[in-house]
């Protein structure tokens, strides 16, 4: 039984040996790709199963039985954590990645193709133009984020694209709390209220991780996401 088998189910998962396969490719893939240009400090085996897969699992208890027919836009994938860990983990979720280097989109593309995940999208293009297009703007049920930008930022970056009654998840570390108490009036702007702030733990290991949740719960105003960097350099 594999270390990423046994620990997801602390989060409710249990990963089928199809799963499993899919995450040892994903894994030798990243470790590959990696060696060609960074996608990653952290490659050793152990590591990247609870630290990147496990980690990126973590939001599994929020979306259980509510991903048939749904669908989820990981903004600014990276090397697409969470965002492939949890389209393996929920085939029928249909999972959209949006990276706006080309480099980690050729990556995303082939992993989607190796895994293979049907269930998978690539967008190559940025958050603040992405979020324009009307058949983009409020049009997903989970938005996540994880390692993207400081709370106020990553919100003006996720909530335009959430519909009303959808939500934001964002994977932080410490301090959570604290960067969301910063982002009330970035909240208040742009139409999402706090659900809740949830600590988890993987494994056995001592870093401290937490989903904070955020509820669409009024439309995004259309002059947001500001463009021209301005959510990084002006934070709201």
């Amino acid at each position: 039984m594999s270390l990423l088998y046994q620990s997801a189910r602390a989060f409710g998962l249990d990963l089928t040996p199809t799963q499993q396969a899919q995450f040892e490719t994903y894994y030798h893939l990243l470790v590959a790709w990696n060696e060609k240009f960074n996608l990653t400090a952290l490659t050793e085996y152990t590591a990247a199963q609870l630290k990147h897969f496990l980690d990126s699992l973590t939001a599994a208890p929020l979306l259980a039985g509510k991903t048939q027919g749904k669908n989820l836009l990981d903004v600014g994938a990276g090397a697409g954590l969470p965002g492939i860990a949890l389209a393996i983990a929920f085939p029928e979720l249909r999972v959209s990645l949006l990276e706006a280097t080309e480099k980690k989109i050729r990556f995303l593309d082939e992993v989607a193709r190796a895994l293979p995940l049907e269930n998978v999208t690539t967008i190559h293009e940025r958050a603040e133009e992405l979020a324009r297009k009307p058949r983009e703007r409020a049009a997903y049920d989970y938005v996540v984020a994880r390692a993207l930008a400081e709370m106020r930022t990553l919100l003006e970056y996720t909530l335009p694209f959430a519909r009303v009654g959808g939500c934001v998840i964002a994977y932080k570390a410490l301090g959570a709390k604290e960067e969301t108490a910063r982002a009330q009036r970035a909240l208040e702007l742009l139409g999402g209220r706090v659900r809740a702030i949830i600590p988890v733990k993987l494994a056995d290991l001592d870093d401290a991780r937490q989903l904070v949740v955020i509820d669409k719960i009024a439309p995004t105003p259309d002059a947001y996401p500001r463009a021209g960097g301005a959510p990084k350099n002006r934070p709201l």
